[in-house]
């Protein structure tokens, strides 16, 4: 898939834009051919489009300037190809609570665009649409590896999501490319131990195993090597006790996606788990942090009310 034919795909298939529908387009100084050639795409179909750069934010989650979250809010759709994740953003939120069509498309590049906008979007949405709604019925989870993983954490009272990639309806949010199913754990209810073996979001290589130690629901301890002080350093540079927050379970299932330091597409691996740390208001739960950082986990084994869903990274749903 071409570049082109990949951006005809977001514009027509995935955000479903209209003729004169008010778009978005955000890039910053990384991401800006990408930018560029979504926004041509939108001025062919005879959509009113804009393209801002803006400065490329420090950390994923970042809030927005004031007069680009009221910009997001006044159009219909607004499309992100960023280096640093706008998905946790209050800005992000507000837009989509005013009915804008959102797609979060961080740290994407050429080559991850044309790779995995070429996925079977049809059957990898009814995957996704099954397991969001596992997620959604569950209550208590069980999440073992081969790696070292072992934790339990309730799911129960919170809402499963499908990041299916089809965002057509007023509010809609997701990322592309897309491909994972998530719900945000009960807050205080994690214990155990999480080990990031797979990759980790804005850590360009794993040495060592990341062995994360989780008490009532937040990071406690953190050991490893090189990638284990970096990931300490995001967790601890803003001093927010909310970053230690365990705050997403999730499933990959974009068979194109591939393990790599990028946080759109690591997290959508198929057989593959992410836990992530930091905030979780954005998806249901009720913390608010400055980070949202994701790591797989390899192999996973995962048991929702003594149904095994996973086992050894083989879906069996």
């Amino acid at each position: 898939m071409s570049i082109e034919e990949a951006c005809n795909t977001i514009v027509k298939d995935c955000m479903n834009i209209k003729k004169n529908e008010k778009v978005l387009v955000i890039s910053d100084e990384k991401s800006l051919s990408i930018g560029k050639a979504i926004f041509k795409k939108c001025k062919e179909i005879g959509a009113e489009a804009a393209h801002l750069e803006i400065i490329e934010r420090k950390n994923h989650g970042e809030e927005l300037p004031e007069f680009i979250a009221t910009a997001m809010k006044s159009s219909n759709v607004v499309i992100a190809p960023t280096t640093k994740s706008l998905s946790h953003t209050k800005a992000r939120k507000e837009a989509c609570k005013a009915g804008t069509r959102v797609a979060s498309m961080p740290g994407i590049t050429e080559n991850m665009l044309e790779r995995t906008l070429n996925a079977d979007y049809k059957n990898m949405a009814i995957l996704t649409n099954k397991l969001a709604e596992i997620l959604n019925d569950g209550e208590n989870v069980i999440l073992n590896s081969p790696g070292g993983t072992k934790i339990k954490f309730e799911i129960n009272r919170r809402k499963g999501i499908a990041d299916t990639g089809i965002l057509h309806n007023k509010g809609d949010f997701g990322n592309l490319p897309a491909g994972e199913a998530y719900i945000a754990p009960l807050e205080g209810t994690a214990n155990g131990v999480v080990v990031f073996d797979g990759a980790v979001a804005g850590i360009e290589k794993v040495d060592e195993p990341i062995i994360i130690e989780v008490a009532d629901g937040k990071l406690t301890d953190i050991k490893g090597g090189k990638a284990a002080e970096e990931f300490r350093k995001v967790v601890f540079s803003n001093k927010n006790e909310n970053s230690k927050n365990l705050a997403e379970l999730g499933i990959g299932t974009n068979l194109k996606a591939r393990l790599n330091s990028s946080l759109l597409e690591v997290e959508k691996v198929m057989k593959t788990v992410h836990i992530a740390f930091g905030d979780n208001a954005s998806m249901g739960g009720e913390i608010s942090a400055p980070i949202h950082i994701d790591g797989v986990i390899l192999k996973p084994t995962l048991i929702i009310d003594n149904r095994t869903i996973i086992k050894n990274g083989e879906i069996k749903v």
